[in-house]
């Protein structure tokens, strides 16, 4: 009888390897990444055959030729421009021709632009591109306490794609008389596209990268009072959270100790990094993406009549640092590098 134990666990574990031999599974290589101190379990395990993958996506392509910043001004000769008139011409068509390798290589010039009229500016696709240009300045002057010196370019959201394909739409989620016995869902319990197919809160995004509720997982005081937080704070935190995390294809601990989920002062100098990002997002969402519903056709916008909106995935597709931490903005930093409103 003291034998039960052993050989029912050592039955149960041939039996295991028997059926992923038969299923034709496989453990596949794993590689683990110290991100923080020893014995705090900050590491992160990248599986190496899905990583290859993501590496030959998050390759950054080399600037065409080196343009001459000297002679007239782009405005002089094209007298439309409202974002660009302060480049040289040679650097306005070097960019405007890595734009468009970069939004719609195969569309080219125009996908913006009226092949008769490149100075007619009609087009909504001209309208939005202004606007993202006057965007992407932004991040770069504002915001290098997320993106550091590294910056970013269209490339760095869009990779070849007229519509970034990692953005995000308010969901509507199941009305009240799809719930049947279950009675209120509190915007959960259904197929959460946006926080990794999990049954937490469907719509977290719009609550944190357009609103700005507070980011809360459990209350600081032992007496409800001060920083209150509950279960619902929790689950909507836990929410954005697996967001930013399938995001990034990291782990709790790329940001957070694992000891004090909630201390700053032990967590890593991510934390710092995607406490602007956050706010960054929000920003972006509220004073660009927002406004520019109108000028999208409605085929353009999600199932509530919503513009399309910035996210951790938009940029960072699957790793920590989009396109692996390539400064693609220090070959247009005077294109695209100053802010311009």
């Amino acid at each position: 009888m003291k034998l039960a134990v052993p050989v029912i666990g050592a039955i149960a574990v041939l039996f295991t390897g028997w059926m992923m031999a038969k299923a034709g599974w496989t453990i596949p290589p794993v590689e683990t990444k110290q991100v923080g101190y020893r014995g705090t379990g900050a590491f992160v395990i990248h599986d190496k055959d899905q990583e290859k993958k993501t590496m030959a996506a998050n390759v950054a392509p080399a600037p065409p030729y080196e343009p001459d910043p000297n002679g007239p001004r782009a405005k002089e000769a094209h007298p439309g421009l409202q974002v660009l008139g302060d480049l040289s011409e040679d650097q306005l068509n070097r960019l405007m021709a890595s734009i468009a390798e970069w939004v719609a290589p195969e569309e080219g010039c125009t996908y913006c632009h009226n092949a008769e009229n490149m100075a007619d500016y009609s087009k909504y696709q001209i309208q939005v591109a202004r606007r993202m240009l006057q965007m992407t300045r932004t991040i770069n002057a504002d915001w290098k306490q997320h993106v550091g010196q590294t910056g970013v370019t269209c490339y760095t959201c869009h990779r070849g794609n007229p519509a970034p394909k990692q953005v995000w739409f308010k969901e509507i989620g199941p009305t009240p008389t799809d719930t049947g016995w279950v009675g209120w869902r509190n915007g959960q319990n259904v197929v959460a596209k946006n926080a990794d197919g999990s049954s937490l809160p469907y719509d977290a995004l719009s609550e944190y990268l357009l609103g700005d509720r507070p980011i809360r997982v459990h209350t600081l005081t032992a007496l409800p009072s001060g920083n209150k937080a509950g279960i619902m704070d929790t689950e909507h935190t836990y929410a954005l959270m697996t967001h930013m995390s399938q995001s990034l294809n990291v782990g709790c601990v790329f940001c957070h100790s694992s000891r004090a989920f909630n201390a700053w002062d032990e967590s890593p100098p991510q934390r710092v990094t995607a406490f602007y990002g956050i706010r960054m997002a929000r920003a972006l969402n509220k004073d660009y993406m927002e406004p520019l519903t109108k000028t999208f056709p409605a085929n353009r916008l999600g199932v509530t009549g919503d513009v399309a909106k910035v996210g951790c995935a938009t940029c960072h597709q699957g790793v920590n640092k989009p396109l692996y931490g390539a400064n693609m903005l220090k070959d247009y930093l005077a294109e695209l590098g100053g802010k311009t409103q």
